[in-house]
């Protein structure tokens, strides 16, 4: 009998410890829309952070006859410019400078405007919900189209909490605008959703899919809102992110397509040979926002996240059981007041048995996972 020995040898790749830090340029020139590029870092593999804000930058937009626009400095990388007219017969290119000197600079690309989207929808599938988009070009001129998408959903805490603590020595019935028991979380595009009609006879993009959301979801478990925004492409636009899209998301098994050199259309002026990561495109998008309530979906069991949630009782005074001497715990006092744990209701019983039901903050507390703040286009 032959016996057959497959061995590993761990090996050491100096990709995920190189010393460069390239700039990865992200964002779209939006005619009449509020602008926003993010400009961040490349960082190691073996790091913690997924990226690095390029902070103190000089932001700026350059139109092939000579206009010249500023971004304003935001937050984490980003850089706005507030609505501005842009003419549809100039091409338009970034201008970066870094606060340590280095200048870069894209390609002047054209004004190409994204048609409206027709429709944004759902499918009821076996597993959960299909969210699909549908949209065409009636002058049949667009052809190339990404799609990205942000998702609003209603959250609740397990337990509402009618208390709440006050200055770490009391506490005090809790106020409407004090709210904690639901809250409204978000989620923007993890995925590159592209897709094309260039080899149709007409401009037609029919249940292009958005996102899957299986059934089990939190995010459906009361009432989900998403906005998805339709971005028009060029040719060179569209082929750059359906290579990184290649490289980002269908890397893994022999039979996946291998990593490409990402060639996009920004370039450093002051070392010609350093790599630049990103794309900038330029023109209007369009948006459609749908609503989706639980009402109206399966009886769907959701999983929420709560497990080892409990409530427990903490009183003012607590005898621990047969200690001699008494051993005595002031509960609300060391719980309660010191935020360990939030309360919930009020337990009305002789002094000093009386106290609240209480539990810790993740499973009453809604604002540590979203906002008690309803967003302005909630319906």
């Amino acid at each position: 009998m032959t016996t057959a020995f497959a061995c590993k040898k761990q090996i050491s790749s100096s990709v995920t410890n190189a010393p460069n830090n390239y700039l990865v340029v992200n964002g779209n020139i939006a005619p009449d829309d509020t602008t926003t590029i993010t400009l961040t870092r490349t960082v190691n593999i073996s790091g913690k952070a997924n990226s690095k804000p390029e902070l103190n930058a000089s932001v700026s937009i350059e139109g092939s006859q000579g206009d010249h626009y500023t971004l304003a400095p935001n937050s984490n990388g980003a850089y706005v410019l507030a609505p501005v007219s842009l003419s549809a017969t100039q091409n338009y290119r970034l201008k970066i400078t870094t606060s340590e000197g280095k200048q870069y600079a894209s390609d002047f690309v054209p004004v190409k405007n994204s048609p409206p989207i027709d429709t944004v929808n759902y499918v009821i599938q076996a597993k959960g919900l299909q969210i699909n988009v549908n949209t065409h070009d009636p002058a049949n001129n667009t052809h190339y189209y990404r799609w990205d998408y942000t998702e609003t959903y209603i959250i609740h805490s397990l337990y509402n909490s009618h208390y709440m603590e006050v200055n770490h020595d009391t506490t005090a019935p809790r106020p409407a605008d004090k709210e904690i028991y639901q809250c409204w979380a978000s989620d923007t595009s993890s995925t590159i959703v592209l897709g094309s009609s260039a080899k149709l006879s007409q401009d037609i993009i029919s249940a292009q899919p958005i996102i899957a959301i299986p059934s089990s979801s939190e995010k459906i478990h009361i009432r989900y809102s998403i906005r998805v925004k339709q971005y028009a492409l060029t040719t060179d636009a569209y082929n750059y992110f359906v290579l990184l899209k290649k490289n980002t998301e269908q890397l893994g098994g022999i039979f996946d397509a291998q990593p490409s050199e990402l060639t996009g259309n920004i370039h450093c002026l002051t070392n010609p040979s350093e790599p630049v990561i990103g794309f900038v495109t330029a023109g209007s998008v369009t948006q459609q926002r749908i609503f989706i309530d639980n009402a109206n979906l399966p009886a769907w069991q959701a999983d929420l996240p709560f497990n080892g949630c409990s409530a427990d009782t903490l009183v003012y005074i607590y005898t621990i059981p047969g200690s001699r001497p008494p051993q005595l715990i002031y509960q609300v006092n060391e719980f309660i007041y010191t935020d360990v744990m939030i309360p919930i209701d009020y337990v009305d019983a002789f002094y000093p048995n009386n106290g609240y039901t209480a539990a810790f903050p993740y499973c009453v507390d809604c604002t540590i996972r979203g906002t008690n703040k309803q967003p302005s286009f909630w319906k």
